[in-house]
């Protein structure tokens, strides 16, 4: 059980680093968005790859985001449900949701988007709009989101297991609130390792 509780935070920790790179993706795009439109109305030029990189982004942020979410505890849940039981029986209703519910889905779209994300690479496609962009990063995404959502899966899984043995506190897997100020400064403290 130690190898997977070691195996467990190491997986948290590449997924914390991700996810909090990945978040600048949001104001790239942000940003983005608001010089397109600026252009398109001062000047009546616009293109379609700033159209299609904004939207790159986004499924940048939403899928390699998903497992920080999971690792963080704030994805949505049945707390309206889940807070009549004991913290133990919440455990097993999570380890039962990651085992049945979780596990298999990621891995289901993971087995039929890796196939795809491989033939867009090979094929260079492109974008059919005129000026679009390549498009196999943003195939690639899909595979790559749900892969880390796999392994954060496990990670998770593991500190369940771990609590209902005794040998992990329930801190390890609690929801982390945090101010907005506290989540600027982890943001900060991400890309100096970067």
């Amino acid at each position: 059980m130690s190898f997977l509780l070691v195996l467990s935070r190491f997986i948290d920790a590449a997924n914390e680093k991700i996810g909090l790179a990945v978040s600048w993706t949001l104001l790239a795009a942000v940003l983005i968005c608001s010089g397109n439109a600026l252009i398109r109305y001062i000047f009546n030029i616009s293109s379609n790859a700033w159209l299609e990189i904004q939207w790159y982004l986004y499924s940048a942020m939403f899928l390699l985001g998903s497992s920080y979410t999971l690792r963080r505890n704030e994805h949505v849940r049945i707390d309206v449900i889940a807070g009549r039981f004991s913290k133990r029986t919440q455990v097993w209703m999570d380890l039962f949701g990651f085992l049945f519910f979780l596990l298999p889905m990621t891995l289901i779209i993971l087995y039929y988007a890796l196939p795809y994300a491989i033939l867009s690479f090979r094929g260079h496609e492109m974008s059919p709009n005129a000026g679009g962009l390549i498009v196999w990063p943003a195939r690639v995404l899909i595979p790559a989101g749900f892969f880390l959502l796999s392994l954060q899966g496990i990670s998770e899984a593991i500190k369940r297991v771990g609590y209902l043995m005794g040998k992990v506190d329930a801190s390890v897997f609690e929801k982390h609130v945090a101010t907005p100020e506290e989540e600027i400064q982890a943001i900060k403290a991400a890309n100096k390792l970067i």
